[in-house]
């Protein structure tokens, strides 16, 4: 498995973006879940494809910058059938050395109650429950999560 930076426009980048969507729309049983304003090419500062040995592309991430000191991951996805197969953890390590290299100081993510297995990821990977913080302030249902890099 590799990982590849990819433009936000590059045509698997958005096939697993919809795919991630869809997902969350099943879960939570509305089309659009997600406060504040979704993530675009314009504020995505990295995207990543995780792709098989064939060149498949089975999961994707990118970090949008917050602050001067750091960002928040943003469309984290593993299609279901290749979870388990690394690929989540090669995404969110280049996420991650990404922004050190950036030196950015934290990275922030926000997910939800209807997404059990993503908590146990990120707590599994460092992340540590935070307060809810910006357009995610007043959403019952988000969980947010940071980890010091």
């Amino acid at each position: 498995m590799r990982i590849e930076h990819a433009r936000w426009d590059d045509p698997d980048a958005q096939a697993l973006r919809a795919l991630q969507r869809t997902e969350i729309a099943e879960r939570y049983g509305t089309p659009d879940s997600e406060p504040g304003a979704a993530p675009s090419a314009a504020d995505i500062a990295l995207f990543v494809l995780a792709r098989e040995a064939d060149g498949t592309a089975v999961g994707c991430g990118g970090l949008r910058r917050l602050d001067g000191a750091g960002g928040e991951i943003k469309r984290m996805y593993v299609r279901p059938e290749r979870r388990g197969s690394g690929a989540a953890p090669l995404i969110l390590a280049a996420l991650e050395d990404w922004a050190r290299e950036r030196g950015w100081k934290a990275l922030r993510l926000e997910t939800g109650d209807r997404q059990p297995d993503a908590v146990r990821f990120y707590t599994r990977s460092g992340y540590t429950p935070i307060p809810p913080f910006g357009a995610y302030a007043d959403e019952p249902s988000s969980l947010c999560f940071e980890r010091i890099l």
